[in-house]
Order: structure tokens, then C-alpha cells, then sequence
């Protein structure tokens, strides 16, 4: 699964563009806002507006953590 390196929502406010500003000038969907806040990955448009905005790449946001409770994907045991 896909986790957050950083505190994006931080990030962002650091870098001039706090919740209000995201919302007003439509930089971020409510809905990819609230996705951050939940810790849940954004989709491509919102991780490439977040890249933009923090003129960064998307390997420094996200990173890929294993999943140990999931099953495969047939259900199956072994």
C-alpha cells in the first residue's frame, strides 16, 4: 500500500498554500484534501498538483509499504 513520507498538508502550509488558499485558488479538490488528512493516496491529478506546488517528485511523497494483513488476490491460501 501507499504511504505518505512527509505531513503533505504541512508541507504545503510551509510552503505558502494552507488549506483556505488550497480550496480558494482550487489548487487541490476538497475531496484529495480530506484523502491527505485520512492518510489515504491521492489520485495522479492531485499528486502531480502537489508535485508542482512543492517542486518536487512523487518517489519524496509517497513511498510503498508492505501490506502484511492483505490477502492474495485469488483468496486462496498459499
Amino acid at each position: 500500500m501507499l504511504a505518505y513520507k512527509m505531513n503533505v498538508l504541512e508541507t504545503l502550509k510551509k510552503a505558502g498554500y494552507n488549506t483556505t488558499r488550497l480550496r480558494r485558488e482550487k489548487l487541490l479538490s476538497e475531496s484529495a484534501i480530506q484523502y491527505i488528512r485520512e492518510g489515504k493516496p491521492v489520485g495522479a491529478k492531485a499528486l502531480d498538483q502537489i508535485c508542482a506546488l512543492l517542486d518536487t517528485q512523487p518517489g519524496n511523497i509517497l513511498k510503498y509499504v508492505a501490506n502484511t494483513d492483505r490477502k492474495n488476490d485469488r483468496g486462496q491460501d498459499g
